[in-house]
């Protein structure tokens, strides 16, 4: 019952989050051109993260889709939560991830669990800033190196 509250809220901020906070371009791209670059590159992980997941894609927010495919984390609300721990360990600081951290009250026997995530994203090379839209074509393995993404 929890999970189904937390996404009714996320539903009801996305449209003005994405209004007021995000000013960066949508990507312009479809699922298949995604899937047209070259097996194990950001791009084609991307798209076969999407088609895995049933996921349109949400222009202006393609990067959110970029953060569960560099980090590994699903998509419950519970995976997403992790994520947001681990963007925060990275130096991301934006509206949306306290928000989402913020439903972490509700998950009290998995406090630990979040502070592994946070420390993996301290551990790892800031990345979160990143325009992932110019690195579609590189190996996912080389970035997840160069960053010590974990």
């Amino acid at each position: 019952m929890k999970d189904k509250i937390i996404e009714l809220i996320y539903k009801t901020i996305k449209g003005p989050y994405q209004s007021l906070f995000k000013n960066n371009k949508a990507w312009n791209m479809t699922i298949e051109e995604y899937l047209q670059n070259p097996e194990n590159t950001l791009g084609r992980k991307l798209g076969e993260f999407l088609v895995k997941n049933s996921y349109a894609i949400q222009p202006q927010l393609e990067e959110h889709d970029v953060y569960h495919v560099l980090t590994n984390c699903g998509t419950t609300v519970k995976e997403e939560i992790k994520m947001q721990w681990y963007l925060l360990g990275n130096g991301k600081k934006s509206p949306f991830v306290f928000i989402v951290i913020s439903a972490s009250i509700f998950y009290p026997i998995c406090f630990n669990e979040f502070m592994e995530c946070y420390k993996k994203g301290r551990k790892s090379i800031s990345f979160h800033h990143l325009d992932f839209s110019k690195m579609l074509h590189i190996p996912i393995h080389n970035i997840k190196t160069a960053f010590n993404i974990t």
